[in-house]
């Protein structure tokens, strides 16, 4: 039996394989949502991009499927709502894999994984079967380094109608004793950048905003309204004038497990399971308007992204421009409703064999063989400044622009006061100029890997490349095309033109970028961040196709290569816990601060209320709420509306005066078309502690009612 998994811009993926083309499919969903306090934020390097809230939660979907018979192979893939992953995270998960099913996952059939979603998943195999479809996206998605993509042979590019990717796979999970569809998950390159450098709110961005449309739309046309009542009031004046009676509640005690019993989702492994995996993303922008610069408008210089040589003034739009979280939604919009009609057409079934090859490589010193059987070597991790200019979608530091290969004396100096670079690391990475030598920077630990897995997962005639960086457009081309051809030509009929080959990217850890060695020239963002040299492409198609030729001749004898170090006991963290939090006299945790403004609203409104709170660092209330929107039934109080939902706002911020600092919570409602007209407030959960050592203590308080007409 072998698993093997893949993390993605946010999944991980395992697959495996039953030889009379039937399954046991397990689906499970958690919730991996962090810190909504105080944590800085990852993906752009922004220092002052710190939590203060959700925007919506973030979750671990696994999916699982096991060959039917007592000890048959099996694999389990899980999606992640989050950017990337580290290799650290994958040792700790497997290490509590073992300890709750013993050698049933390792590091061969465990790329990434979270545990909870991946125990649900386990609990919930049933005999099922597997389809595939495929078909482009065209609006989704453009190139953000355009002119470094024309770098590439013109003989190349005219092989190709874009200089982006448009096509998404899907595969469909189907209950074989139902009928009924269990989950999907697609693979369609994108980054997931349409939130800004600016946003502090926790989001899946719009990768994981589609998961919630897909979800969504399949459980209902409406998971929300299915709560609502039907039975609406005889007029407005009458809803207002009941609302008008409707007091906030005042800060309240409540048990650890109050949020979940308002959560407007069940995620007891009954909900179908959508996934949003990222593929070759690496030059791919959502933000689809294209760059313009900040201060004219005008569109941004081509070849370096920048505005009168100022990088901070070129920022990408999205479709939504100026509102990010409009531009958010409508990009998953677009990945979810291509995904509905791939998986409502799909009827190509899965069928053959599982297989798998995995190997550990240490990419700092690989012997490259290239045409003429000229020899090269990869480098020692490097980034170059066109990487401190940052991109379109987040701008970098001043001082810098995509497509440097120069570095003026000031930064030359703090470069050398942090780490000179060896000449040979110099003349390897040419014509990148080194800016930061983490490849050669060991304390307190490793600033770069060195030893990455690659692996390759056969289910059938579908193929998943699991690399652990971000491909360029054209380099994962050229890698899917290197394997295709690979084994077709060693297979000896197995595999042949209808072979589907996906990249699964950013898998199992994260080396940054990877570009074409004719990208590397421009030194644009992307290939400024190519860490291992200009030889870093060939290197990963030369060993890929090493582990494509095993598996096509069924050779199971590759070796595993160096472990990569267990990091853990040498991490550093600066972030103090939360040391107590304690209201004004006279105030209590959930009481209201600002409550909602009188009168009615409509779609579209945008309504807020302000708790007393503490910082929600204490408890990250998984699988339940902080923001709850209640509408009146009856004489009861029903949830419709959670922190999970798109629309709705968890906000959280400290203030200090004379007298102390002070927590607050802010639940911000845009009311969306769907929504019914009735009676509703806003609740708020939390957790506190006296002082460090005490106990936690669990809150809430609601506001007082308003009308939606």
């Amino acid at each position: 039996m072998y698993w093997l998994c893949k993390l993605g811009l946010t999944s991980l993926l395992c697959l495996i394989f039953v030889a009379d083309g039937e399954y046991l499919i397990g689906l499970g969903s958690y919730d991996m949502t962090g810190p909504a306090a105080d944590v800085n934020m990852m993906g752009y390097a922004n220092m002052e991009q710190v939590t203060a809230g959700i925007h919506f939660r973030l979750r671990a979907r696994a999916f699982i499927v096991a060959e039917t018979q007592q000890g048959g192979a099996r694999f389990a893939f899980v999606n992640l709502d989050a950017g990337m992953a580290s290799q650290l995270v994958t040792i700790k998960l497997l290490q509590r894999l073992k300890l709750r099913y013993g050698d049933l996952y390792n590091e061969h059939n465990v790329a990434i994984s979270v545990e909870l979603s991946i125990a649900q998943a386990h609990d919930n195999l049933k005999p099922g079967s597997i389809f595939i479809n495929t078909g482009d996206l065209e609006n989704a998605g453009i190139n953000r380094s355009p002119s470094a993509y024309l770098f590439n042979p013109p003989e190349e590019r005219a092989r190709y109608p874009r200089d982006v990717d448009t096509l998404m796979t899907l595969l469909k999970f189907v209950d074989k004793n139902s009928g009924k569809s269990v989950g999907a998950f697609t693979w369609f390159a994108t980054h997931g950048t349409s939130m800004s450098r600016d946003n502090k709110l926790i989001s899946g961005d719009n990768k994981g905003a589609a998961a919630r449309f897909f979800e969504d739309w399949f459980g209902g046309p409406n998971i929300n309204a299915s709560t609502t009542i039907n039975k609406r009031p005889n007029s407005l004046s009458k809803m207002l004038k009941k609302a008008s009676k409707i007091k906030a509640t005042g800060g309240q005690e409540c048990p650890k497990n109050a949020s979940q019993s308002s959560k407007v989702r069940n995620y007891d492994g009954s909900r179908f399971i959508g996934a949003f995996c990222q593929s070759n993303v690496g030059d791919v922008s959502p933000n689809v308007l294209g760059a313009f610069c900040l201060d004219s408008g005008k569109p941004c210089d081509f070849n370096h992204s920048s505005c009168h040589g100022n990088d901070q003034l070129c920022v990408g739009r999205g479709p939504g421009y100026p509102d990010e979280i409009l531009s958010t939604k409508i990009i998953g919009e677009r990945q979810f409703q291509k995904a509905v009609d791939l998986f409502t057409s799909a009827e190509e079934e899965i069928t053959g064999k599982i297989d798998y090859r995995l190997v550990y490589l240490n990419f700092t010193n690989i012997e490259v063989v290239l045409e003429g059987n000229q020899i090269v070597k990869t480098c020692p991790a490097a980034l170059g400044p066109g990487f401190a200019a940052g991109t379109t979608d987040g701008p970098g530091v001043f001082g810098f622009q995509q497509g440097d290969t120069e570095i003026n004396e000031f930064w030359k100096k703090v470069r050398d006061a942090i780490k000179e670079p060896s000449q040979y690391q110099v003349d390897c990475q040419k014509p990148k100029t080194v800016l930061l030598d983490t490849g050669e920077m060991f304390w307190p630990y490793a600033w770069a890997p060195a030893i990455l897995p690659i692996q390759i997962l056969r289910l059938g005639k579908l193929v998943i490349l699991s690399v652990p960086g971000e491909f360029t457009t054209m380099a994962g081309r050229r890698l899917r095309e290197a394997i295709k051809e690979t084994l077709i030509s060693n297979g000896n009929g197995e595999f042949d033109n209808d072979t589907h080959i996906v990249i699964a990217g950013l898998s199992n850890t994260y080396s940054q970028y990877i570009a074409t060695f004719e990208e590397y020239k421009q030194q644009r963002y992307e290939a400024a961040s190519t860490l291992y040299g200009p030889h870093t492409l060939s290197a990963y198609i030369q060993e890929f196709k090493k582990l494509a030729q095993a598996m096509a001749r069924g050779n199971k004898t590759v070796a595993k290569g160096p472990s990569p170090p267990d990091l853990s006991s040498v991490q550093l963290s600066f972030l103090l816990d939360p040391s107590g939090d304690s209201p004004p006299p006279g105030v209590k945790f959930g009481d209201v601060n600002q409550d909602v403004k009188s009168g009615s609203f409509k779609n579209g409104d945008r309504i807020n209320a302000t708790f007393w709170s503490a910082n929600p660092r204490y408890d990250l209330l998984a699988e339940g709420t902080f923001a709850v929107v209640e509408i009146l039934r009856g004489e009861k109080w029903a949830p419709v509306y959670d922190d999970d939902d798109f629309c709705l706002y968890f906000k959280w911020n400290q203030k200090f005066d004379a007298s102390g600092s002070y927590g607050f919570a802010t639940i911000e409602w845009e009311v969306p078309e769907e929504a019914s007209p009735g009676v509703y407030r806003f609740r708020h959960y939390g957790s506190f502690k006296k002082t460090r050592d005490s106990p936690i203590h669990y809150f809430t308080g609601a506001s007082s009612g308003f009308t939606v007409s």
